[in-house]
């Protein structure tokens, strides 16, 4: 008993771990200090099509109160997953949560990769159970047998194993959430991949009659770059084998990334993307961008695409901090909620730690 228990121990993280983060946090903060060199102008999409970016009011402050507390700092999330992981975000997997005619569909959270429910949603999951939201929220994409760095929150790193197979979970989530809660539909949002892959489940997995509103921040609908290493030889297998193969998936030429962006959106849900020019993982960031087609068309999909600068350029979130940037959280809340906006003026927000 005493050998399994020392098993079962998680271990420190090793020191090189540690100085690669610092090294990174360091290269964060001095990219986010101004927009991103991925940051294209017109033309250079990397899609047929208007982008029909949208320059909301900045969205901030005025947030829900409620008996769930908000905390908008990426260090409180890293230090609450580390003290209590694959537990549940504040406000989220309540099962005494009822609907209601204001809000009659339950919110699923996605997860980024090399993330988990724990962390991702510190932010977000309070501030949707404040407004009235019932919020579920699940790991995916957790490899078996292989190890892999990423953010503390659970004792297995979400979001490695192949997209493809992460949508199929997503799938039998959404099939339990529905009937746990007699909903015929629900909303998702999700950070990063987490944005991206539900797409895969409207298109190629029958998600299309079961979500409502797709919300993504960061999302990668056309894959990323990431500043041309995952496209180069060596530096992309390094990556692939360290980090599994969802990243392999991500990569803006992958077959994946093909099959997702063929034949365009997928009709039925609201699609709602909100990027920031601050972003350092989707590169180009204009690649989160879904296409907009002409809005009489029977078939045209329902697609807004945010960015944050637009509206307030000292908003410095980049792709780690979108999910606790309160101006992000907020046209989350009117993309699930149009009666629900809140204009103030422009605030600055700060890179990495959030808020």
């Amino acid at each position: 008993m005493k050998s399994a228990s020392r098993r079962a121990r998680p271990r420190p993280p090793a020191r090189w771990l540690t100085a690669i983060l610092s090294v990174v946090v360091a290269v964060v903060i001095a990219v986010s200090a101004a927009p991103a060199a991925s940051a294209q102008g017109p033309g250079t999409h990397p899609f047929t099509g208007s982008t029909g970016s949208v320059a909301a009011p900045e969205l901030v402050a005025s947030l829900p109160d409620g008996p769930f507390p908000t905390n908008f700092s990426i260090v409180d999330a890293l230090a609450n997953a580390a003290l209590h992981p694959d537990t549940p975000p504040p406000g989220a997997d309540d099962p005494d949560c009822v609907l209601t005619p204001e809000h009659p569909r339950p919110v699923v959270l996605v997860h980024g990769t090399l993330e988990n429910r724990t962390f991702n949603w510190w932010a977000l999951a309070p501030v949707l159970r404040n407004s009235g939201h019932c919020v579920f929220t699940l790991n995916y994409g957790q490899e078996v047998g292989a190890w892999r760095p990423g953010a503390p929150g659970s004792f297995k790193v979400g979001g490695t194993g192949p997209v493809m197979d992460s949508a199929h979970q997503l799938a039998a989530f959404v099939d339990t959430v529905l009937a746990e809660t007699g909903a015929t539909k629900v909303d998702i949002v999700g950070h990063s991949q987490g944005g991206m892959m539900p797409r895969l489940y409207i298109k190629y997995l029958s998600g299309a009659d079961k979500v409502a509103n797709l919300v993504g921040l960061a999302p990668d609908n056309h894959g990323t770059s990431f500043w041309g290493m995952l496209t180069t030889p060596p530096f992309n297998e390094v990556l692939f084998a360290a980090l599994g193969p969802a990243i392999a998936d991500q990569r803006t030429d992958s077959e994946l990334i093909r099959r997702l962006n063929e034949g365009g959106v997928t009709p039925g849900p609201s699609y709602t993307v909100i990027a920031t020019d601050r972003d350092w993982i989707v590169t180009p960031w204009v690649s989160g961008f879904l296409p907009v087609t002409d809005p009489w068309l029977p078939s045209s999909p329902d697609v807004t695409n945010i960015l944050l600068q637009e509206a307030c350029a000292t908003n410095f979130a980049e792709h780690l901090s979108i999910p606790f940037n309160p101006a992000a959280i907020a046209h989350v809340l009117h993309a699930l909620d149009p009666s629900y906006v809140v204009e103030t003026p422009c605030t600055v927000s700060l890179p990495v730690v959030g808020g």
